[in-house]
């Protein structure tokens, strides 16, 4: 698998027009949280730098192929004091696979609070997903390589009153990355998608679905490191007529909330 820092490096064909690569990969369409990924690099490079990425709003609308490279094309819809807004089309053989909006912030002050982290255990406590006697989170070690996983027991999540479906689990960059924020935004954003569709199987472990990533939100609220431990925290709330709702927390390994993730996936019994 390319490193992360490869997959997020686009070439400028254009003003506001950018071209990103295809990668190797196990899956039969390209990976979702790449071209989510992606897509918000080609809307940062055409921002003020004083403005941080704070939200994002994307829906996909086709299965890309995984063996072409992929045009974003990007709108510049506002240039604020505070706020500025891209949209952003990802683009293959003509037709349009995904499309984002993004909106960016500079930094203000005001009220701040959170939730706290649950009580989970820690990393060093868990078993790396490659070594894991789980074949769905072997799969994920195969897939990623470049990541570390940490997926907690289902017998050890303390579970939210009410929930439905929960699942949790650390993950890292195996190597160290670039000091660059943004760079660490933009991955944030590719390992997003990454498992949270899973969430919504972890009481349907046996049913035999077609699964795929339909939308997908995140808000960012904190400065962290994709190379440090961050937990994902998932819950499922509802799944019906062929569709599963998603939701995520991500606290870093102190403790600080630093981005939520909503998603709808597709999660439908197979057509004949």
């Amino acid at each position: 698998m390319a490193k992360i820092e490869d997959i997020l490096a686009l070439e400028q064909i254009e003003n506001d027009i950018f071209r990103g690569i295809a990668t190797e990969t196990l899956l039969q369409r390209t990976f979702g949280g790449q071209v989510a990924g992606q897509s918000l690099v080609s809307a940062v490079r055409t921002v003020d730098p004083d403005f941080g990425v704070h939200s994002l709003h994307g829906y996909f609308l086709r299965p890309g192929n995984p063996d072409k490279s992929i045009v974003y094309q990007v709108e510049r819809i506002r240039d604020g004091r505070s706020f500025a807004t891209r949209r952003v089309t990802a683009v293959q053989d003509g037709k349009a696979i995904f499309t984002m909006s993004a909106s960016f912030h500079i930094e203000d002050h005001g009220i701040e609070h959170q939730d706290v982290m649950p009580a989970v255990p820690m990393p060093d406590e868990l078993t790396d997903a490659m070594d894991s006697p789980d074949p769905e989170y072997r799969w994920v070690h195969r897939e990623w390589s470049e990541w570390e996983f940490r997926f907690v027991p289902q017998d050890r999540i303390v579970r939210r009153d009410g929930s439905a479906s929960q699942q949790q689990l650390w993950f890292r960059s195996r190597l160290p990355l670039p000091d660059d924020p943004v760079l660490h935004v933009c991955t944030l954003a590719y390992m997003s998608d990454m498992t949270l569709l899973g969430s919504s199987m972890v009481i349907h472990r046996d049913e035999d679905i077609q699964g795929a990533s339909l939308d997908h939100a995140m808000w960012f609220m904190r400065p962290f490191r994709a190379d440090d431990w961050l937990l994902y925290d998932q819950t499922s709330p509802a799944a019906g007529f062929g569709r599963a709702l998603t939701q995520g927390r991500i606290f870093d390994s102190r403790g600080q909330f630093v981005a939520a993730v909503v998603q709808e996936g597709l999660s439908r019994t197979p057509r004949p």
